[in-house]
């Protein structure tokens, strides 16, 4: 009741009581991002002494019971007290919210960690941390469980050498996931590469898992990197500069691919969602090749668009500023407005020159991005043809497309079926209030291959991109979409793991941001149906079925479905689309980038890279979480 409301309601939260109560406010979520989150956080600390130019070694152990080690070179943090609180600097960095030296320019002039939460937050959302300082000559130990201090900061002996070693086990009440070896070791590569010289080590001694990272080339390193399962059409191009406080870095590489792959760093932050620095770089590559085509009598009335040139583009962009502003605490895009025109200039004035001075390498870029820009008023060519016949509007739906009552997307959801015999078994037996059923013909095109002119030829194709109503290209609107649960249902068996991943990178490369907003799923139809008696039970997998058998008895008959059309209506909903009983796959994009990687590699032009990884795999149950 509203009387109840007076000043004793107001709650206030001791120390790192909020961030406990509220983890997600600074971590992000509690599952296996936000508890890698807390790594980042320490790790970030040495990064930011080595941008300082105090460190140059930083090591990550994963240890037995979920124990984190992270330990640097660097000066080591201040372990003196602070004379407005009394208490040592140790203690405040570790036990109060923003509080930290990256506030003011006299400890570090470079950061990525600007808001002060750091240690503090991991220290909050661990059950223990123990950090031990080398610095003046000595060595020094301050502990704490679930935040708090458990003991005074006291000095344990002498040390020559400086730096700073933080153990913690984060608490496992809070978190969803556990930790990841592959997922850190990314991370931890990534970081490598955009602080060149800086060597870190990562070892699991669980798994027994290790791997050393030191690049010198820095980011034209992570370019060759990002394109070992591409075609380069040039080596790689790499330039910085600073202007006033801005320094900016970039590397580019032309690729005989389509899709390009741009990745945005602040402060060695991975601005995921970009930000001034990216529009400023991509506006200045656009300028420049419109600017040297122009020279070269190659454009006429015509010019290049952002899109053109982009085309199998793999570019790295990294910005190191004092004063990034950032759009919430975890840091995906930079708002800073000067930095769009910083950028622009350094990235039109190299670039430009680059050009000019290596006539080999723009002449092959510049066919490359002639070849997109041709490609592209094909497809509009195309997009205008259908527009014209009316295929793109939502009330014109293709005549395979077995649709759903429910006009509210939240509610409905669309199953893409193999094959017409799985997509009439489907069709008897969904729910026609919210389950619409499209029956695909054999396999799609493989888009990672293609450019959007031919993609819009494959009937296929068109069909999915009308059935969902959510148009295409630059007219791509994901409020538009018609279903919140797009389902790919396909046979298990190799080529229907084929036409899944084709399905996936269709979606990755056109439908982002539908893969983002977790609207993917995979069906898990069974793979056995056991009868014994009157008895009729399914099992998904060989080691489902012997709990099976063990269970209703050995002598049951055992049917193995050699794909869904061997299902009847009745069996398939009660295994495959029944809310209440079947299992769906959320298709996630854990890492952008990695998944980036993981598409070229298994779908792209290049034979050795997949050749690899397969026989790197090919032992191993492979679950592409992307």
């Amino acid at each position: 009741m509203a009387d109840d409301y007076g000043a004793d309601s107001i709650h206030v939260m001791e120390g790192l009581e909020g961030v406990r109560r509220r983890p997600a406010m600074y971590i992000g979520d509690t599952s296996k991002r936000g508890l890698h989150h807390l790594i980042f956080e320490v790790v970030d600390n040495s990064i930011d002494e080595a941008l300082a130019g105090y460190c140059k070694n930083i090591e990550v152990l994963l240890k037995e019971g979920g124990v984190v080690v992270v330990r640097d070179d660097g000066r080591g943090i201040p372990v003196g007290i602070h004379s407005k609180t009394g208490k040592s600097a140790l203690e405040l960095v570790s036990t109060v919210l923003h509080a930290g030296g990256k506030f003011e320019k006299k400890a570090y002039q470079v950061s990525g960690g600007l808001h002060g939460v750091g240690l503090s937050v991991v220290n909050a959302l661990s059950e223990w941390m123990e950090i031990e300082v080398h610095r003046d000559g000595g060595i020094f130990r301050q502990r704490y469980a679930y935040g708090k201090p458990t003991s005074p900061v006291e000095k344990i002996g002498e040390s020559p050498h400086n730096g700073t070693t933080v153990r913690f086990k984060p608490d496992m009440t809070i978190f969803t996931a556990e930790l990841d070896f592959d997922y850190l070791r990314d991370r931890l590569r990534e970081l490598a590469f955009l602080n060149g010289g800086v060597k870190i080590s990562a070892r699991d001694e669980v798994s027994n898992e290790e791997e050393v990272f030191k690049y010198d080339g820095g980011i034209a390193s992570f370019v060759e990197y990002l394109n070992r399962a591409r075609k380069p059409l040039h080596p790689p191009y790499r330039y910085g500069k600073k202007i006033g406080e801005v320094e900016v870095e970039y590397a580019i590489q032309y690729t005989e691919n389509f899709s390009p792959m741009v990745h945005s760093f602040v402060n060695s932050i991975n601005t995921i969602e970009g930000g001034t620095h990216l529009v400023g770089f991509k506006a200045a590559v656009t300028r420049a090749l419109n600017e040297y085509l122009k020279d070269e009598k190659a454009l006429k009335e015509t010019k290049l668009s952002g899109e053109d040139v982009l085309e199998g583009l793999t570019a790295i962009i990294s910005v190191k500023m004092g004063e990034p502003q950032f759009e919430g605490q975890t840091k995906t895009k930079l708002g800073n407005d000067e930095v769009r025109g910083i950028a622009s200039s350094i990235v039109y004035e190299s670039f430009i020159r680059f050009l000019e001075e290596t006539p080999e390498f723009a002449k092959l870029i510049a066919a490359k991005v002639m070849n997109a820009m041709h490609a592209r008023e094909a497809a509009q060519k195309a997009k205008d043809l259908i527009r014209r016949k009316g295929v793109f509007e939502s009330s014109v739906l293709p005549g395979k497309l077995a649709d759903c009552i429910e006009k509210d997307p939240a509610k409905a959801e669309i199953f893409i079926v193999e094959g017409d015999s799985a997509g009439g078994s489907g069709k008897q037996g969904r729910d026609r209030r919210t389950q619409a059923i499209l029956p695909l013909k054999g396999k799609i095109l493989n888009v990672e291959k293609a450019q959007m002119s031919k993609l819009l030829k494959s009937e296929e194709i068109r069909t999915i991109i009308i059935s969902l109503g959510t148009g295409f290209g630059e007219e791509f609107d994901v409020a538009k979409l018609r279903y919140h649960k797009i389902v790919i249902m396909t046979d298990a068996d190799v080529d229907g793991s084929h036409i899944r991943t084709l399905l996936l990178t269709l979606f990755y490369r056109y439908f982002r941001e539908v893969v983002e907003r977790g609207y993917i799923y995979i069906a898990q139809p069974p793979l056995y149906r056991v009868k014994k008696g009157k008895t009729v039970e399914y099992a998904y997998d060989d080691a489902a079925l012997g709990i099976v058998l063990e269970r209703v008895g050995k002598d049951a008959s055992i049917q193995r479905y050699k794909g869904l059309g061997e299902m009847n209506p009745e069996q398939l909903w009660e295994t495959t689309l029944n809310p209440e009983k079947r299992s769906l796959k959320r298709v996630t994009i854990q890492d952008a980038m990695v998944a980036d990687q993981l598409f070229t590699t298994l779908m792209g032009e290049e034979v050795e890279p997949r050749r690899k990884f397969i026989e790197d795999h090919a032992k191993e149950v492979v679950n592409l979480d992307v």
